[in-house]
């Protein structure tokens, strides 16, 4: 749970005859992790033909099954699920093509048929739009168009833009007729010698006038007109509506046809993009990739029932070994998978590093509820969390996931409620069993920077048996985050412990005397690190540059972390805003209704609902930005690659 599953990397030489089915046998297994074989060393690469015309066949399926799709999804037919199959042959094209033809042109005619008919309804309906202003005079609009020798324009302008189109027009001869105004718009008519029309429709168009356009064809008053392009508005929306469901009825029809195409055509596409990855010899092939080795065993066995002629080489990966990547299994219980998500949202761990996910499983929901402590709105947060796992409520499947982290965060904030004596901000039904954070600020300030301090400390060391497991010890002796580090951090603490309060828990010489050989380990991390590991020369550069960027890392470092332990003083700040913010909706609901009444509830009620949805998403950020700026930095690079097995079954979303 600690670490990745430890991974075992497979070579296999298959004879070219044995190619589909071994390539079906690994789909089927699920658990073998191809590398690409561009991706293989020089000297092995080197050695294949770069001759492979599987990859023009991928191309082909692809092709196939993306146009497949688009008939389904134009006719509203879901993908479905894959049948199972013990054949190891490859979907024949010829087979498919009548049918698909068939289809794609019965589709193609219907949607060139809504395309046409939607075009004119949108045309329709940008008629009525611009009647719509004018729609209550009484005007033949037969009048307004531009008989012999006079241009008129009619349309919609705001108010304000009026005087400017005037002054526009000033010196070309032009009638002007405001023919109704209020507040938001003014409906005007315009008139002027045709030889003056270009004139005049720049000046309306710079004073943002929507002139209104009719085909001539159009006759009477603009609410007769409205009437007869509602009419046939609404004609072709039973037009366009007929025509959708004849195509959702042959999507019924031939639903299981297509959806069986489709996967036979899938899975030979995902067979063929594989053997293409594959790397070729003159009359055999090479497969690289990795397996769990805990699977090894019934790998190998699969394998060989397919072929005895397959040789194999098998090479267990050892942590620390970080001269190839190797693929990622987070192996988490189930309970822990959400965190295990927000681990992944900042980085995929690498194999030689701990997954971090238990500890966040039990620092999120911690710093969480010490800055949300409330018994009532932890209650609602965890009810809340359940309804999302659950999946019974549609409109919230989409953060599902979500879930389990705010159940668990509604947990913490119960306990924590009851540590501050708090229920839905009301402050004198619970005793506190520790103290109440407004009455003790400096005490919750103190105790966050101490809890920081810990939980900083749990990084460092994260980090040190993170750098043993890669047999690292350049890292584990003298890096920021290694022993170095973190000898120096415990010495200041111990000084600053000191200085405050006055306990010595060691001499105070001793504390500096430590603190000083850290700083020089730390500052002259480089150079220890290529002298135990043998690497020349031991300084690059000038001595002197080299001697100024070693005293500003170190300077750097110390102002980290000071700031990364100062930065947990949000916590204690967060736990008394809550207290204050929840002090607040009850004075609020106290002036509405003194004596208690319905206004008061009603006021409690929707400021706790508010406490609840805006401080819980703030204090949420704010707790990420502390696992992951502060803790996170000491000990997660992130970066590995993460495990995707050849199968041939459908992918889970994530």
């Amino acid at each position: 749970m600690f670490y990745p599953q430890e991974m075992t990397q497979i070579q296999l030489i298959i004879p070219e005859n044995d190619l589909l089915p071994l390539t079906k046998e690994l789909a089927d297994q699920g658990i073998f992790h191809q590398i690409d074989s561009s991706a293989l060393p020089a000297e092995m690469g080197s050695k294949l033909s770069a001759h492979n015309s599987w990859g023009e066949t991928a191309l082909s399926y692809f092709s196939s099954e993306r146009r497949i799709m688009g008939i389904m999804q134009s006719m509203g037919v879901e993908e479905g699920m894959p049948s199972l199959t013990t054949s190891a042959s490859l979907f024949e094209f010829d087979k498919s093509n009548p049918i698909v033809d068939e289809l794609d042109q019965e589709v193609k005619q219907l949607q060139e048929q809504i395309a046409g008919e939607q075009k004119q309804l949108d045309q329709l309906q940008n008629i009525v739009s611009q009647l719509e202003p004018i729609s209550d005079l009484d005007l033949d609009i037969r009048t307004i168009r531009s008989p012999g020798f006079i241009y008129t324009l009619i349309g919609v302008i705001p108010p304000a833009n009026i005087d400017r189109l005037q002054t526009s027009l000033e010196h070309i001869p032009f009638v002007f007729d405001t023919l109704r105004q209020d507040e938001q718009k003014a409906v005007v008519l315009l008139a002027c010698q045709k030889a003056n029309a270009d004139i005049l429709d720049r000046a309306a168009r710079s004073a943002y006038l929507n002139a209104l356009h009719l085909p001539d064809t159009y006759q009477g008053t603009p609410a007769e007109i409205i009437l007869s392009l509602q009419n046939g508005i609404q004609g072709l929306h039973d037009l366009i509506g007929d025509q959708k469901n004849i195509l959702i009825r042959k999507g019924e029809q031939n639903s299981k046809q297509l959806q069986s195409l489709l996967w036979q055509v899938r899975r030979s596409r995902i067979l063929v993009e594989a053997i293409a990855r594959f790397g070729r010899f003159s009359y055999t092939y090479l497969i690289t990739g990795w397996v769990p080795s805990r699977a090894v065993s019934d790998f190998v066995a699969g394998i060989k029932k397919v072929s005895p002629a397959i040789l194999m080489e098998a090479f267990p990966f050892k942590r620390g070994n970080r001269k190839e990547d190797v693929p990622v299994i987070l192996q988490n219980p189930k309970p822990l998978r959400p965190f295990q998500q927000l681990v992944t949202t900042y980085g995929q761990p690498r194999y030689e590093e701990m997954d971090p996910t238990f500890l966040l499983a039990i620092t999120f929901p911690f710093l969480f509820g010490a800055m949300f402590g409330d018994a009532g709105h932890g209650a609602l947060l965890a009810l809340l969390g359940l309804l999302l796992s659950s999946r019974k409520v549609k409109a919230l499947r989409s953060m599902a996931n979500f879930g389990g982290i705010i159940t668990f965060c509604g947990i913490s904030a119960i306990v924590f409620g009851f540590f501050y004596g708090n229920i839905f901000g009301f402050e004198d039904i619970l005793r506190p069993l520790l103290f109440r954070p407004s009455n003790s600020i400096l005490t919750t300030m103190m105790i966050a920077v101490g809890a920081g301090a810990v939980l900083l400390s749990a990084g460092f060391i994260v980090s040190i048996v993170n750098a043993l497991a890669a047999k690292d010890m350049g890292r584990l002796l003298f890096d920021p985050h290694g022993l170095a580090g973190v000898v120096l951090y415990w010495s200041l603490i111990g000084l600053a412990t000191e200085a405050l309060t006055k306990n010595n828990l060691l001499p105070p010489v001793v504390l500096g005397l430590l603190a000083a050989m850290a700083a020089i380990s730390v500052m002259f991390s480089e150079t220890f690190k290529r002298l135990i590991e043998r690497h020349r020369p031991l300084i690059e550069g000038d001595l002197f540059s080299y001697l100024a960027g070693s005293f500003f890392e170190l300077f750097e470092l110390l102002i980290s972390l000071l700031s990364n332990s100062v930065s947990y003083v949000r916590v204690a700040a967060f736990a008394v805003a809550h207290a204050g913010l929840s002090a607040v909706i009850l004075i609020l609901a106290a002036l509405i209704s003194p004596s208690h009444g319905v206004g008061f509830w009603i006021v409690v009620a929707f400021g706790n609902l508010f406490i609840i949805g805006f401080e819980g998403m703030i204090v949420g950020i704010q707790t990420m930005r502390l696992e992951y700026y502060e803790l996170f930095s000491k000990f997660f690079s992130g970066g590995g690659m993460e495990y995707e097995p050849l199968t041939l079954q459908p992918k889970i979303e994530k």
